[in-house]
């Protein structure tokens, strides 16, 4: 009989080691291999090919029907995944403890079932009583979901094997589920990659689409393997911070639909609520007359979107200035900083500087560039902006400013939202307006913002 041998696996990146050592020579990180047992294969040599058959090969030609949809009742979740849910695809979301990942789906499943498409919901955390306490709150107790409690992932496929099978099934979560088929611990890069084929597979070959909810570790990312995130069809963040009401729904990875758009929700008593018109919210605070705040006019995928960059320049009082960012690369703000003093004069090596995106929203265009230094330059000058304008553009390092595409839609935003006025780089004539002024570098941006009044 063939013996059991003993193997490290990294809980971060499932790289494999004959004996423990502190540190994973992979990734990296320290104290994170545990051991786990093998079970060696009963031949010595690959397995001979029996049973299999011949499967057809066809062209790159042929018809290209475009994938069914199933809508689940929210438009900001539908916006996300692309249109809708496809059949048979598997999805996972990740997202802080209490972001409201599980309030997200239980409303998905709750408004999805309403409409008479059959939705199980096993969750691995949750025992059913607290379950319906949550669909109480969320108002949500009528719909038809079918619950259940329950990790152990031969269990779960052989209850929904039983019956005809459902349109949505959401697995909260995958850290929790393990196999009887392998032998280490629930939570374990094995048993999760495992648990996560499984319920795959069966996805492939009913049609129906499985929803995964992930952990997330320190640093963000979805605990476990990452060969989990490669496996599903789509991978989608929930973000947000404790403080402010409003949650961040991104795509990182998408079979289905771009990965360039974002929905946008409020937390609020009853549940999340969808923000139709998120400009509204992250501007509604604002206080135009202080210096040191800019409007942004971005773009998330296909919905621009004004948001408020706050800016605050003051003397610091130690041997090194201080840099703090908050919804915006530090390097980015780095290299604007150091366009400012190289080119226009401006003096920051002696301030502390701190930066802010409004809402909690993360910003990662650069065409935030022209924002953030219409930002700094009001607050070091203390003269505050015109409430009534909108910034946007590349900046570069010779202190050019490039213009940034979609530019028009960005302009309707404006517009729409009582904004007259935007400070742009020179761009296409045709994209030119009367109430558009527009810069060829940032030293004539700075010189427009030291003639204004203090």
């Amino acid at each position: 009989m063939a013996r059991t041998k003993q193997q490290f696996v990294c809980q971060s990146c499932g790289s494999v080691s004959p004996r423990w050592q502190g540190r994973c020579d992979s990734c990296g990180a320290w104290n994170t291999l545990i051991e786990e047992t093998v079970r060696p294969a009963k031949t010595g040599g690959p397995p001979p090919v029996r049973g299999g058959r011949v499967i057809e090969l066809v062209g790159l030609a042929g018809a290209t029907d475009e994938a069914p949809r199933m809508l689940t009742g929210l438009g900001e979740l539908d916006r996300v995944t692309g249109g809708g849910l496809v059949p048979a695809a598997t999805l996972l979301v990740g997202g802080d403890p209490g972001i409201g990942k599980s309030t997200l789906l239980l409303q998905a499943a709750g408004a999805m079932a309403r409409r008479g498409d059959p939705v199980v919901y096993v969750s691995g955390e949750e025992a059913i009583a607290q379950i319906r306490l949550r669909a109480q709150r969320l108002q949500v107790m009528d719909a038809p979901v079918q619950l259940a409690a329950e990790t152990n992932v031969e269990n779960i496929l052989t209850t929904l094997a039983a019956g005809p099978p459902p349109g949505l099934a959401i697995i909260d979560s995958i850290q929790t589920l393990w196999s009887g088929e392998v032998e280490s611990a629930p939570g374990t890069v094995t048993q999760v990659r495992a648990a996560a084929q499984a319920m795959i597979r069966w996805a492939k070959s009913t049609g129906t689409a499985v929803v995964f909810v992930g952990h997330v570790t320190k640093d963000g990312q979805i605990a476990g393997p990452r060969v989990v995130e490669h496996m599903v069809d789509a991978v989608l963040y929930f973000e947000g911070d404790g403080g402010h009401r409003f949650r961040i729904l991104r795509a990182v990875k998408n079979r289905f639909g771009p990965t360039d758009e974002i929905g946008v929700f409020e937390m609020t008593g009853a549940g999340l609520q969808e923000v139709a018109n998120p400009s509204e919210l992250f501007l509604g605070e604002r206080n135009a007359a202080t210096p040191g705040t800019a409007v942004f006019a971005g773009m998330e995928g296909s919905r621009p979107l004004l948001v408020e960059i706050q800016a605050l320049v003051a003397p610091t009082t130690l041997g090194t200035a201080r840099r703090t960012v908050v919804g915006w690369d530090s390097g980015r703000l780095a290299m604007v900083l150091a366009v400012l003093e190289a080119h226009c004069g401006v003096r920051m090596g002696d301030c502390d500087v701190y930066l802010n995106v409004a809402g909690g929203l993360r910003i990662v265009e650069p065409a935030a560039d022209l924002a953030v230094a219409a930002a700094l330059v009001s607050s070091r000058l203390g003269k505050p902006l015109p409430a009534d304008t909108v910034y946007f553009g590349e900046i570069s390092l010779s202190g050019s400013l490039r213009p940034v595409a979609q530019s028009a839609a960005r302009l309707r935003e404006a517009t729409k939202l009582g904004f007259d006025r935007a400070a742009t780089p020179a761009g296409r004539d045709d994209e030119a307006g009367a109430n558009r002024r527009t810069f060829d570098r940032l030293t004539d941006l700075v010189a427009a913002i030291g003639a204004l009044p203090a």
